[in-house]
């Protein structure tokens, strides 16, 4: 059975430093695309980054660009997002995804989900 596990949430001051991990078990992914989502209360679970099978392309959205990171490391089966100049619009509970193929930009692309991590930024 494979296995998406989220670590690393918590809660930081707007400006500060979060890195999030995704472990994978139970299969290697290292021919999937990989991604983070996050969903705040009272909204939609929204899109924040993305990585192919070999970690050549990544994908961002807008509202992190510049700020977010999403390196793998498919000798570990890792997945994880370096998180800076935090803002309190990023709160949310973040969670990894793994794609059908080797990149996905969408939820529909995924078919395995962690249960995600709280990650709180204060003002």
């Amino acid at each position: 059975q494979a296995r998406l596990v989220e670590s690393g949430g918590g809660l930081v001051q707007a400006g500060g430093s979060l890195r999030l991990s995704c472990a994978a078990s139970g299969r290697m992914f290292i021919n999937n695309g990989m991604g983070w989502f996050r969903q705040a209360p009272g909204k939609a679970r929204e899109f924040v980054a993305a990585i192919n099978w070999n970690g050549g392309i990544t994908n961002y959205s807008d509202s992190v660009k510049g700020r977010f990171t999403i390196p793998r490391d498919n000798a570990k089966n890792t997945l994880h997002l370096q998180m800076n100049s935090l803002k309190p619009e990023d709160t949310a509970v973040y969670s990894c995804a793994a794609a059908r193929g080797t990149m996905a930009t969408v939820s529909p692309g995924y078919t395995y989900w962690g249960q995600g991590t709280q990650v709180t930024v204060s003002s």
